[in-house]
């Protein structure tokens, strides 16, 4: 392929399948490990990611007016965790002229997303509701279609259609024939009293029976999870002061020896100590017992960091609280990073700003506050830049550095948060006790979220194939009841 049809296809694409296994590995899972089918697939794939420069889709080559339209976006999680693609299909009007535009669109945003989360899936919405004959374009949806089922491999988990209308029935029978077997067993027709079943209600516009009141707007973009705990510039400037007073709060209610003045005497004289002595405490504490240990790591240009996508919680029966990222710096110089996450009111992240020696390993403890849960829509972005060896790295330094940093020398990377809960099935669950088996060191915690991941995603395509044979059952109780309605009419007929 590449000798015969090199001029095809965009060098970057060449790069990255040969050096991102991930990638690859999605095409073949896409096509059920046929080497053949896998090859053809990449073929066509970038010779369409050439003939749109989807590697060159940025927001100032696409017209302004196509993102102020909001026909198209990305924004909330769905019950499993997956992000949301929304397609308003009453915003989108068939024209012709416009129409190598809005593919492009659709392309920017599943590369845009696909770049920033590493090809996590996604979860397809076309919300239908007030749509009519005006705005069916079948042209439209084929290629939609088309970009999950030939051009991004292993990248759509299902296809949630709200509130079809009766007049479109025809349009989506065509639609159906375009999709293999496997993706017309992930769409999911839904009204108002069942879309619940698949998104809750807290990512559901009020129309949809939820109660998210998000309203689309442009600029900025609105699929950015980071934007309100985020700081542009960098870290915000009472963080470590927060976090000092939280550690005197904990101290204070463990010892019980400090009375309410003497806490808020001791915040004031000593959050500045404080500051310098968890950067030393954080450098040096030891790793928790119930902290998670690594299996995979993302080997980014600055940092390699374990794990690689998924940080594992466990639920509030559980008791599961602390998770641990390692950074390793394979620079020559200090990387300074910064740990944000979208839920700063639930984690504390020790450290959550610092920097890290060139070669060196670096502990980072992620832990849930009291009374808090893990959610699967609670994500972590890791930012990492490189400093020069005559700057400092005390905290100082590092405001200073993030205020001055330009965003193309920034790598970033993000995490989501994995729950392990308690509540399995009981055909599943064998008591430790049972057998008398000691307790589960961290390795053991690891190959039982694991397996337990396995064995669930065994029982939802179990589900979905008892859906699948329920829908025939329902097909030939029908076709009988209208064979036994076709005879009572022929018997009728040659009574009469």
């Amino acid at each position: 392929y590449l000798i015969d049809k090199s001029d095809k296809y965009d060098s970057r694409d060449v790069e990255r399948l040969q050096q991102d296994d991930k990638w690859v590995e999605n095409y073949l899972i896409w096509r059920h490990d046929v080497v053949d089918d896998t090859l053809k697939m990449i073929h066509e794939s970038f010779q369409w990611r050439k003939e749109y420069t989807v590697n060159d889709l940025t927001e100032s080559v696409l017209p302004k007016w196509l993102f102020e339209n909001g026909a198209l976006f990305l924004h909330g999680y769905d019950k499993e965790g997956y992000k949301l693609f929304w397609f308003k299909v009453k915003h989108h009007i068939r024209d012709p002229k416009q129409q190598l535009e809005k593919k492009k669109l659709v392309a920017f945003w599943l590369e845009h997303y696909a770049k920033r989360d590493h090809g996590k899936p996604l979860t397809v919405v076309f919300d239908m509701a007030e749509t009519g004959i005006s705005h069916i374009d079948l042209d439209f949806v084929r290629f939609i279609v088309n970009c999950f089922t030939d051009y991004y491999p292993n990248f759509l988990t299902k296809i949630v259609i709200f509130e079809m209308p009766w007049i479109m029935n025809a349009a989506f029978k065509i639609v159906k024939g375009w999709l293999g077997p496997d993706a017309i067993s992930m769409l999911k027709f839904t009204n108002k009293n069942d879309v619940q079943e698949y998104i809750s209600g807290e990512y559901l516009p009020p129309h949809m029976g939820g109660t998210d009141s998000f309203k689309y707007s442009y600029p900025p973009l609105v699929d950015d999870d980071f934007q309100t705990p985020l700081c542009e510039n960098g870290p915000i400037t009472s963080e470590d002061e927060h976090e000092s007073k939280e550690e005197i709060d904990a101290d204070t209610k463990e010892t019980g020896e400090l009375n309410e003045e003497q806490n808020l005497n001791q915040k004031k004289m000593n959050s500045v100590e404080q500051i310098s002595k968890s950067e030393e405490t954080d450098k040096t504490e030891v790793k928790p017992k119930n902290a998670k240990k690594a299996l995979t790591t993302f080997k980014g240009p600055l940092l390699h960091i374990s794990p690689a996508e998924e940080l594992y919680f466990g639920s509030k029966e559980t008791g599961e609280k602390k998770c641990l990222i390692v950074l390793t710096n394979v620079t020559k110089n200090v990387v300074a990073f910064k740990v944000r996450t979208t839920a700063p009111e639930k984690y504390r992240v020790k450290p959550s700003n610092s920097s890290c020696e060139p070669g060196t390993s670096l502990d980072i403890i992620v832990s849930l506050h009291g009374g808090f849960a893990a959610s699967l829509q609670d994500r972590f972005l890791i930012m990492a830049a490189e400093m020069e060896q005559s700057s400092g790295a005390g905290v100082p330094e590092l405001t200073q550095f993030w205020k001055e940093v330009p965003r193309t020398k920034v790598m970033e990377h993000r995490l989501r948060c994995h729950v392990t809960e308690s509540s399995k099935p009981s055909s599943l669950t064998l008591k430790e006790n049972t057998f008398n088996i000691p307790a589960k060191t961290n390795e053991d915690l690891h190959i039982q979220v694991i397996a337990y991941s396995f064995l669930t995603r065994l029982l939802q395509i179990n589900k979905r194939l008892q859906e699948q044979i329920d829908r025939c059952l329902w097909f030939q109780q029908l076709s009988v009841a209208l064979s036994l309605l076709s005879v009572t009419v022929v018997a009728f007929c040659f009574y009469l």
